[in-house]
């Protein structure tokens, strides 16, 4: 990935050994996200079935580097093996939504308190760059693109908090819960009401507010939370 943490929409365009070798991974990083990417904005929706063979024609990339891949996302709880049907995407499941955002809600909180406190104006102008991003994405309602900068806000936002072992806790949060993110964006809506959010979430950053950045971004992860909820 480009940064630890952070979500990379892989090239499939370009011939997978090419691209890993150019960017300096392995057929083994390159074969994981490019998968990961298929299951996280839904290619690969929740109960498919996944081939190595067929994945590996698919992706011009060897058995080998596929498999490890496959396991790697196993243990990530992204695909699962049943016995008698193989491996699967795993399903999206209410319980898992409901534990993420509880978690993710108690952490982001948190973060975006010491983030108040504590940001630079690298940090502000990196927050500022990515909302200006994903305001002009909007009138293309590009789900990916807008998943993606949704991801890197906040990002942001834990990279101001100073905190690296909030960071990785966060990054493996966001991770597990983009599918959820890529579900809720479908509806157009709802992309402009996330920039707002957003916004507020910033706008209490900037002033240094701890308590209106933290009351901020439980609004905008309850708000993530009825949304899914209604949708799945």
């Amino acid at each position: 990935m480009n940064h630890p943490g952070r979500y990379a929409s892989p090239d499939a365009s370009k011939a997978p050994a090419a691209a890993a070798s150019k960017a300096g991974k392995s057929l083994h990083m390159q074969a994981y996200e490019l998968v990961k990417h298929r299951i996280l904005t839904l290619q690969f929706p929740p109960g498919a079935c996944l081939n190595e063979a067929n994945l590996s024609q698919l992706l011009n990339i060897g058995r080998t580097p596929i498999h490890q891949a496959l396991n790697r996302l196993t243990l990530e709880g992204m695909i699962q093996v049943i016995p008698r049907k193989g491996i699967i995407v795993k399903p999206v499941s209410m319980d898992e939504v409901m534990e993420n955002i509880e978690i993710r809600l108690v952490n982001e909180m948190c973060c975006a308190r010491l983030a108040a406190l504590r940001r630079d104006e690298r940090d502000i102008a990196e927050m500022k760059r990515i909302l200006a991003d994903a305001r002009t994405e909007l009138p293309t309602q590009n789900i990916e693109r807008q998943m993606i900068l949704d991801h890197d806000f906040h990002l942001a936002i834990s990279t101001a908090a100073k905190n690296r072992m909030l960071t990785d806790i966060l990054s493996n949060l966001h991770d597990q819960s983009l599918r959820f993110w890529f579900i809720s964006l479908r509806e157009h809506e709802h992309h402009a009401a996330v920039q707002d959010e957003h916004q507020a979430v910033l706008d209490a950053i900037i002033a240094q507010d701890p308590d209106a950045a933290s009351e901020m971004t439980r609004n905008h992860i309850e708000s993530f939370r009825k949304n899914v909820v209604r949708l799945l």
